[in-house]
């Protein structure tokens, strides 16, 4: 699988970060008083990936979440329930990372939007003393400020060219496979990461790269 391989792209969100998306479905149905299945449904509305292409402010955003809730409900409470999905990033990722820098250029891409942004990067801070997560990376590559995102080629191709990398050389690492076809598509090697620990598995030939304990 790494044979050739010299350029690293992860995604972030279950691959990095740890997810569990049905928080924030819970806290959403909590500050409107609905059920979960009607907030699934909800999260399918199209503000939701304009905010991830950075179409809409975060004021914007806001309005348009409480505006879906039927809540008249503070900033706060939504950021707190926007971020609620987003978990802990183990100390060992942040190791991995570390081991790899020698051996390959790493890239970071991810679907994500200005509230979560802040919010992990806080946590980088807090486990690290980095402010965010740039100083792990050659460089980061986030939806919101790219204005496009996965699994658009586009993005792929804009990350290709920006880097100066070249797709044969290059492997996506993703938790979603539909957004690994999308990379497949301009020749980029993919791995698929069925759970957050599978890259651990992945790059265990490389020293130091081992999982510790957090």
């Amino acid at each position: 699988m790494l044979h050739g391989v010299k350029n690293l792209i992860f995604d972030l969100g279950g691959v990095i970060i740890n997810l569990d998306t049905h928080r924030t479905v819970t806290a959403f149905a909590r500050l409107a008083g609905s059920s979960t299945a009607e907030i699934q449904s909800l999260m399918a509305s199209p503000f939701f990936l304009e905010y991830e292409k950075g179409l809409i402010s975060d004021a914007a955003f806001r309005d348009a979440v409480r505006l879906a809730l039927h809540a008249e409900v503070a900033d706060a409470e939504i950021d707190a329930a926007w971020n609620a999905m987003l978990l802990d990033i183990p100390d060992a990722k942040f190791e991995l990372l570390r081991a790899l820098a020698p051996d390959f250029n790493i890239f970071l891409l991810s679907n994500t939007n200005e509230i979560h942004l802040r919010c992990f990067n806080q946590q980088v801070a807090q486990r690290t003393g980095a402010p965010s997560l740039a100083p792990f990376f050659r460089k980061t590559y986030y939806s919101h400020y790219l204005h496009m995102r996965k699994p658009d080629v586009a993005i792929y191709d804009f990350v290709l060219r920006d880097a100066g990398l070249h797709a044969p050389d290059t492997l996506f690492l993703d938790d979603n496979e539909h957004n690994l076809r999308g990379a497949e598509q301009i020749g980029i090697r993919t791995f698929h990461v069925p759970h957050p620990d599978a890259i651990f598995d992945l790059f265990k030939s490389v020293p130091g790269s081992g999982r510790s304990a957090n």
